[in-house]
């Protein structure tokens, strides 16, 4: 790995180097945190998590061939390791180090729904005349991050990562660490309210991001949304907009939802070209995504006909509106995570099918205060659908059934936990039924997807 020796290492943490004589110039071949990837001259950086503590793996990881470790504590041993105060913050900082030492350009995406779809639509894109590395999974946080940065090889061109946050001054220390060139934002919505405050919070800590961004970077973002359009400039960058808006840089029309077949839709490129493209996934948001890749796309140099072909191949993620067909059933599974906004979004996707419409919701987290309400305007929105059954599970979403109900929806129930409706789901459910599953990740509605798909 370029520069990462261990003298470079241990300047980077602030750390102190034992036993490391003679050998202070090696590469580490590899970075890790679990002592089940260690492998022959790597080094391995122990986490103390709140079950379980790296530091006990030490010396696993050291016979089983790591150059060397880090560790918070001294150790008695003859084998190279570097002392530090914090484990996860030498972390944070390797990876800064570690970046800067690439040539390489880095697309930073954040935003309240849809980051993981939109990485996946930019990498897409860029793939079709780059190197590309991608942030894997939801790989998105103080630890996930760095530990892609630690994937990059000199053989990549560019890195799109996913930024997510849930606190004031997440942003920062994950922008630190990409120092982005390209700044992409989806859209400000309701989550993360209870650390936020409220979506002037998200605003602000989303917007984090830019203080790190290369002197010469671009900022791309979502002008139909009412809190980004406000960003007039920073240090002198001027945004670009992309939405369904004419007056914007780069912008769709012409949208036709082909149902759950995906969409068709116009882009009206930066360059003054328009092209026809099939969206795949279907759900007007997927449009959107579209047009950031197609934005992103442009920046680097890429002619429409390239960012067509990128936009056109992409497929669904596994819980991120996967659209699932059975022998009886059609399955939206889109249970990675919730909040207000993306629920909304889908049960918009689940509109599109042909025959009964039925939501599977569960509980949405860290929505602050105003959780109750959150909830009782998702099944307001369900019942305006015309949802034909909402199944609803979960404390909170008791809240959803009750407005729901209000609100004359044509058949709602209501389970308290995920076991209950589980026991005996066919009691409620049909044959040729479409149906979107939906909840935060604490709620675990894959095992529902997955009693679905043996239905």
């Amino acid at each position: 790995m370029k520069n990462l020796s261990l003298k470079n290492i241990a300047k980077a943490c602030n750390g102190k180097l034992y036993n490391c004589d003679g050998i202070e110039n090696v590469l580490v071949s590899d970075v890790a945190i679990d002592s089940r990837k260690v492998t022959e001259g790597c080094l391995f950086i122990p986490i103390k998590g709140e079950r379980v503590d790296g530091h006990d793996f030490i010396p696993q990881v050291l016979a089983d061939g790591a150059v060397c470790v880090l560790s918070q504590y001294r150790l008695d041993t003859d084998k190279p390791y570097i002392q530090v105060l914090s484990t996860t913050q030498a972390l944070m900082d390797i990876a800064a180090f570690y970046r800067q030492s690439l040539d390489i350009k880095v697309i930073g995406i954040t935003g309240s729904v849809g980051k993981t779809s939109t990485k996946e639509m930019i990498a897409s894109v860029l793939e079709e005349k780059f190197k590309v590395l991608k942030t894997e999974g939801n790989f998105n946080n103080e630890i996930g991050l760095p530990l892609t940065i630690f994937r990059l090889r000199e053989e990549h061109q560019i890195a799109v990562l996913e930024m997510g946050i849930s606190h004031f001054g997440d942003m920062e220390k994950l922008a630190v660490i990409a120092k982005p060139d390209i700044c992409v934002i989806t859209n400000i919505g309701m989550c993360h309210l209870e650390n936020l405050s409220n979506r002037n919070g998200v605003l602000k800590a989303k917007t984090e991001m830019f203080k790190f961004m290369a002197d010469n970077g671009s900022i791309i973002l979502n002008g139909d949304d009412d809190k980004l359009i406000t960003i007039d400039e920073y240090n002198g960058i001027k945004p670009i907009f992309y939405g369904m808006n004419k007056e914007f840089a780069l912008y769709g029309e012409n949208v036709m939802s082909l149902g759950l077949k995906g969409t068709f839709f116009t882009v009206n490129f930066m360059n003054g070209e328009s092209l026809e493209i099939y969206v795949r996934i279907p759900g007007k948001h997927m449009v959107y995504n579209s047009m950031a890749a197609a934005a992103v796309g442009e920046v680097l140099g890429m002619n429409p006909d390239e960012i067509k072909k990128g936009i056109e191949k992409v497929r669904t993620v596994k819980g991120r509106n996967n659209v699932v067909e059975t022998k009886h059933l059609t399955i939206i599974d889109d249970c990675y995570n919730a909040n207000p906004v993306s629920t909304k979004a889908a049960i918009d996707v689940l509109t599109y099918a042909h025959g009964r419409k039925v939501a599977i919701l569960g509980d949405m987290f860290e929505l602050g205060s105003e959780e109750i309400q959150m909830h009782r305007e998702v099944g307001e929105y369900a019942a305006e659908k015309n949802v034909d059954l909402l199944i609803c599970i979960g404390e909170l979403s008791k809240n959803t059934y009750d407005a729901a109900m209000e609100k004359g929806i044509k058949k709602a129930v209501y389970y308290k936990t995920k076991e209950e409706f589980l026991e005996k789901p066919e009691e409620v459910l049909q044959k040729s039924d479409n149906i979107l599953v939906k909840a935060s990740h604490g709620m675990e509605f894959p095992e529902v997807v997955n009693k679905l798909l043996k239905m």
